[in-house]
């Protein structure tokens, strides 16, 4: 039997956030995409040392920015069952409107929202 080189689950690549506030962004992520915690490891002082949540098939790995690794905003992609819908959770969870939900020139309704500590995540739906 061969020897897994990876978490059971995990994707081979991973986005790994940064954060100047983690325990916000795990709140936004839990609110707007339906995350779970699954791994948390905190600081003394409780600061996020390292935290994984899981989005649908995705794990997203990410921690509080420190003087040694600042924090700094990231850009994502989601595919979401509804847009509209994961767009009107984001803003209630506290993200900031980039573009509200509409459709261009590609197979996807696509919205953009920057969540409570900077990073933008694009959600989209195909509907062609």
């Amino acid at each position: 039997m061969q020897k897994m080189y990876k978490p059971e689950g995990y994707a081979s690549v991973s986005a790994y956030i940064v954060a100047d506030g983690a325990l916000r962004l795990i709140d936004f992520l839990a609110a707007t995409f339906d995350a779970k915690v699954t791994r948390r490891f905190d600081n003394d002082d409780g600061t996020i040392m390292h935290g994984e949540v899981q989005i649908d098939d995705t794990v997203v790995m990410l921690t509080d920015g420190s003087e040694e690794f600042p924090s700094f905003p990231v850009w994502l992609h989601v595919y979401v069952p509804d847009v509209d819908a994961t767009y009107k959770k984001a803003l209630a969870a506290g993200g900031v409107s980039v573009q509200e939900p509409t459709k261009k020139d590609d197979p996807d309704r696509r919205a953009g929202v920057k969540d409570p500590t900077g990073n933008t995540w694009w959600m989209a739906t195909q509907v062609e």
